[in-house]
Protein backbone atom coordinates (compact mmCIF):
# COMPACT_ATOMS: atom_id res chain seq x y z
CA UNK A 1 0.00 0.00 0.00
CA UNK A 2 1.33 3.16 -0.90
CA UNK A 3 0.82 6.44 0.96
CA UNK A 4 1.14 9.95 -0.06
CA UNK A 5 2.98 12.22 2.55
CA UNK A 6 -0.01 14.39 1.49
CA UNK A 7 -2.35 12.04 3.24
CA UNK A 8 -0.76 12.07 6.73
CA UNK A 9 -2.27 13.44 9.77
CA UNK A 10 -0.20 16.01 11.48
CA UNK A 11 0.31 17.63 14.34
CA UNK A 12 -2.87 20.11 13.60
CA UNK A 13 -4.74 16.92 14.32
CA UNK A 14 -3.48 15.72 17.44
CA UNK A 15 -6.43 16.05 20.12
CA UNK A 16 -5.25 17.68 23.09
CA UNK A 17 -6.19 17.97 26.67
CA UNK A 18 -10.35 19.00 27.10
CA UNK A 19 -11.22 16.97 23.95
CA UNK A 20 -14.35 14.57 25.09
CA UNK A 21 -12.74 12.20 22.62
CA UNK A 22 -9.58 11.61 24.43
CA UNK A 23 -12.06 10.50 27.52
CA UNK A 24 -13.55 7.88 25.41
CA UNK A 25 -12.89 4.46 26.07
CA UNK A 26 -12.12 2.64 22.16
CA UNK A 27 -13.44 -0.16 20.48
CA UNK A 28 -10.90 -3.09 19.56
CA UNK A 29 -9.57 -3.56 16.11
CA UNK A 30 -11.56 -6.15 14.33
CA UNK A 31 -9.97 -8.34 11.88
CA UNK A 32 -11.58 -6.77 8.51
CA UNK A 33 -10.17 -3.37 9.74
CA UNK A 34 -6.57 -4.95 8.97
CA UNK A 35 -6.07 -2.95 5.44
CA UNK A 36 -6.84 0.00 7.84
CA UNK A 37 -3.99 -0.33 10.21
CA UNK A 38 -0.81 0.52 7.18
CA UNK A 39 -2.83 4.28 7.16
CA UNK A 40 -2.85 4.28 10.69
CA UNK A 41 0.45 3.75 11.96
CA UNK A 42 1.74 5.89 9.57
CA UNK A 43 -0.60 8.41 10.29
CA UNK A 44 0.70 7.48 14.19
CA UNK A 45 4.49 7.33 13.06
CA UNK A 46 4.10 10.70 11.78
CA UNK A 47 2.62 12.82 14.28
CA UNK A 48 5.31 11.39 16.68
CA UNK A 49 7.76 12.29 14.35
CA UNK A 50 6.57 15.78 14.47
CA UNK A 51 6.28 16.01 18.25
CA UNK A 52 9.91 14.86 18.84
CA UNK A 53 11.09 18.03 16.11
CA UNK A 54 8.56 20.39 18.06
CA UNK A 55 9.00 19.27 22.00
CA UNK A 56 12.01 17.69 21.89
CA UNK A 57 10.01 13.89 23.47
CA UNK A 58 7.79 10.98 22.38
CA UNK A 59 8.15 7.38 22.85
CA UNK A 60 4.86 6.18 22.07
CA UNK A 61 1.35 7.57 20.82
CA UNK A 62 -2.24 6.13 21.28
CA UNK A 63 -4.76 6.12 18.61
CA UNK A 64 -7.32 8.01 19.69
CA UNK A 65 -5.04 11.04 20.54
CA UNK A 66 -5.61 11.27 16.43
CA UNK A 67 -9.37 10.84 17.05
CA UNK A 68 -8.99 7.12 15.70
CA UNK A 69 -11.17 5.77 18.64
CA UNK A 70 -9.43 1.44 18.22
CA UNK A 71 -7.41 0.21 20.86
CA UNK A 72 -4.38 0.12 18.81
CA UNK A 73 -0.82 2.26 20.21
CA UNK A 74 2.65 2.67 18.63
CA UNK A 75 6.15 2.75 19.83
CA UNK A 76 9.22 3.68 19.10
CA UNK A 77 11.80 2.83 21.35
CA UNK A 78 14.70 0.82 20.32
CA UNK A 79 12.41 -0.29 16.66
CA UNK A 80 8.84 0.72 15.87
CA UNK A 81 6.46 -1.67 17.40
CA UNK A 82 2.42 -2.03 16.50
CA UNK A 83 0.17 -2.86 19.92
CA UNK A 84 -3.24 -3.77 18.79
CA UNK A 85 -5.93 -4.78 20.98
CA UNK A 86 -3.78 -4.78 24.09
CA UNK A 87 -4.50 -6.80 27.22
CA UNK A 88 -2.35 -6.09 30.57
CA UNK A 89 -2.03 -8.58 33.28
CA UNK A 90 0.63 -9.81 35.90
CA UNK A 91 1.07 -5.96 37.07
CA UNK A 92 3.87 -5.97 39.93
CA UNK A 93 2.64 -4.94 43.20
CA UNK A 94 5.55 -2.98 43.43
CA UNK A 95 5.34 0.92 42.31
CA UNK A 96 7.20 3.80 41.41
CA UNK A 97 6.80 7.32 41.26
CA UNK A 98 7.56 9.64 37.80
CA UNK A 99 7.18 12.88 36.10
CA UNK A 100 4.70 11.45 33.17
CA UNK A 101 4.51 13.65 29.84
CA UNK A 102 2.00 13.13 26.99
CA UNK A 103 1.41 14.54 23.61
CA UNK A 104 -1.74 15.94 23.94
CA UNK A 105 -0.64 18.50 27.22
CA UNK A 106 3.22 18.51 25.53
CA UNK A 107 4.41 21.15 28.17
CA UNK A 108 2.56 20.02 31.42
CA UNK A 109 4.07 17.06 33.59
CA UNK A 110 1.88 15.27 35.61
CA UNK A 111 3.28 13.16 38.93
CA UNK A 112 1.61 9.66 39.09
CA UNK A 113 2.37 5.87 40.09
CA UNK A 114 2.76 3.25 38.36
CA UNK A 115 3.72 -0.95 38.01
CA UNK A 116 7.13 -1.03 37.84
CA UNK A 117 7.21 -4.35 35.52
CA UNK A 118 3.75 -6.07 33.49
CA UNK A 119 2.96 -8.24 30.76
CA UNK A 120 1.49 -7.58 27.56
CA UNK A 121 -0.50 -9.52 25.35
CA UNK A 122 -1.38 -8.19 22.19
CA UNK A 123 -1.71 -8.57 18.06
CA UNK A 124 1.06 -7.05 15.81
CA UNK A 125 0.76 -5.74 13.14
CA UNK A 126 0.56 -9.13 11.00
CA UNK A 127 -2.14 -9.99 12.86
CA UNK A 128 0.33 -12.32 15.12
CA UNK A 129 -0.35 -12.63 18.79
CA UNK A 130 2.45 -11.53 21.04
CA UNK A 131 2.98 -11.57 24.68
CA UNK A 132 5.64 -8.97 25.78
CA UNK A 133 7.02 -9.00 29.73
CA UNK A 134 8.19 -5.25 30.30
CA UNK A 135 9.55 -3.47 33.15
CA UNK A 136 10.31 0.23 34.96
CA UNK A 137 10.49 2.46 31.61
CA UNK A 138 8.32 0.55 29.44
CA UNK A 139 6.23 -0.61 31.88
CA UNK A 140 5.40 2.85 32.50
CA UNK A 141 4.98 3.74 28.83
CA UNK A 142 2.54 0.94 28.39
CA UNK A 143 0.31 2.14 31.00
CA UNK A 144 0.56 5.78 29.91
CA UNK A 145 -0.20 4.38 26.37
CA UNK A 146 -2.89 1.88 27.68
CA UNK A 147 -4.70 4.05 29.56
CA UNK A 148 -5.27 6.54 26.54
CA UNK A 149 -7.26 3.26 25.08
CA UNK A 150 -9.44 2.83 28.17
CA UNK A 151 -10.05 6.80 28.39
CA UNK A 152 -7.87 7.87 30.77
CA UNK A 153 -5.43 10.55 31.21
CA UNK A 154 -2.13 10.71 33.34
CA UNK A 155 -3.95 13.78 34.93
CA UNK A 156 -6.74 11.47 36.12
CA UNK A 157 -3.75 9.74 37.75
CA UNK A 158 -2.10 12.36 39.57
CA UNK A 159 -0.70 11.70 43.32
CA UNK A 160 -2.04 14.81 44.21
CA UNK A 161 -3.10 18.37 44.05
CA UNK A 162 0.45 19.36 43.89
CA UNK A 163 1.70 16.96 41.39
CA UNK A 164 1.73 19.10 38.24
CA UNK A 165 4.77 21.29 36.86
CA UNK A 166 5.34 23.10 33.52
CA UNK A 167 8.41 21.91 31.13
CA UNK A 168 11.08 24.20 31.21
Amino acid sequence: MSISMNSFKTLSDLLLLGDPRLYEVCEEVHEHEKQLIPEWIADLHHVMEEVRSKYGFGRGIAAPQLGIMKRLFYLNVDKPRVIINPEIFDASEDKFELWDDCMSFPNLLVKVRRHKSLTIQYLDEKWEKQVWQVEDDLSELIQHEYDHLEGILCTMRAIDKQSFKWKK
